[in-house]
């Protein structure tokens, strides 16, 4: 094959234990909406679904599945990763997890720069790794993983991330690294 075939990433999907739960979770938290749910019959046997997404042009961007085991060892999702539209919603949503109502449906709350985006990792309701974002106007080489205090003010917290991502290697404006990024795959 000489050119990429013409993909976009659409949707995910999870089983769970509690669907009701994890619907309550994605819904008043992340503010997804239900577009659908009812029940399919598998080869496993039957599942129920609920279909949720915050893009009226895509039906479903999450579906839950019933049939995870609750005692499951091991939990195969290494992470759910969610682009936020600025510092201010990753705040509040942030302020939500450690002080707000969601303090006691999730876990593991972790803020990290990557130099490249201001991130908030965290658990969900039955241990799935969420990172919520915001992007950065700057490319350092990955991966990279350093806290940052929330307590600091937006314009301190810029400043800081900036001058962190400009002491790392590989740094770059993220419209040079997009750049170089659609050569090499043979889009520019």
């Amino acid at each position: 094959m000489s050119q990429a075939p013409s993909i976009a990433f659409s949707h995910f999907g999870i089983y769970v234990t509690d669907i009701a739960r994890m619907e309550a979770f994605y819904t008043r938290f992340l503010g997804f909406t239900v577009t659908d749910r009812g029940e399919l019959d598998t080869t496993g046997g039957r599942v129920n679904l609920v279909f949720l997404s915050r893009d009226p042009t895509e039906h479903h961007q999450i579906v839950l599945a019933t049939g995870r085991p609750a005692d499951l060892g091991f939990n195969t999702i290494n992470q759910m990763s969610f682009r936020v539209d600025s510092l201010g919603t990753l705040r509040s949503l942030y302020k939500g997890m450690v002080e707000g109502d969601m303090r006691l449906e999730v876990s593991e709350v972790l803020p990290a720069c990557h130099g490249n985006a201001l991130s908030v990792y965290v658990r969900d309701p039955e241990g799935n790794r969420l990172e919520l974002f915001v992007d950065t106007p700057w490319y350092v080489n990955q991966p990279l993983r350093v806290p940052f205090d929330f307590s600091l003010d937006d314009g301190q917290l810029w400043a800081w991330a900036e001058a962190h991502a400009r002491s790392r290697p590989g740094f770059k404006p993220r419209e040079e690294w997009v750049r170089d990024m659609s050569v090499r795959m043979g889009l520019a």
